[in-house]
């Protein structure tokens, strides 16, 4: 451990899965099956970005597609061919590379593993307060609240 109190390195298999496999509400949050999350970032307290190296089992999906205010996103695939989805259409992703969303373009994005074998990548993002999300294929929205954790509604504002 280091003098804050985290550690000062780990082995990436090691890190614990987060708990909890979904912010979002229920019918979103059971269409995360088969993505397991480690919150890398965390473990060491980084406070300004986030870390996650995510794996994908066939058929599982990253997120639902969205696209920040704010928030910037950047992905490196470690393991597989993940298929990324954007508003440009679809792209096939293989180990080494990378696919980067600027906050603001409004470009809805997430990763599809259509293969037989699991897809790995880290997800890097930033944390900027007051960061929207806007879901183009579902009635879903989400504003980062006061307390830096999601706040999902419809999109006419009415409760998930």
């Amino acid at each position: 451990m280091n003098k804050t109190g985290f550690p000062v390195a780990i082995a990436t298999a090691e890190a614990p899965a987060r708990t909890k496999p979904s912010n979002y509400p229920e019918p979103f949050a059971s269409r995360m099956a088969g993505r397991v999350k480690q919150p890398l970032g965390d473990l060491f307290g980084l406070t300004q970005y986030g870390v996650n190296l995510t794996r994908l089992a066939p058929g599982a999906v990253s997120t639902l597609r969205h696209a920040h205010t704010r928030q910037d996103e950047f992905v490196y695939v470690v393991q597989g061919n993940p298929t990324l989805l954007t508003d440009e259409g679809e792209t096939q992703l293989a180990p080494g590379m990378c696919a980067g969303f600027k906050g603001g373009t409004g470009n809805g994005h997430c990763l599809i593993n259509r293969t037989q074998s699991d897809a790995v990548f880290l997800e890097v993002g930033d944390r900027a307060a007051g960061d929207h999300v806007s879901y183009p294929d579902d009635d879903i929205k989400a504003v980062m609240g006061a307390d830096g954790k999601w706040q999902f509604t419809r999109k006419d504002g009415s409760p998930c």
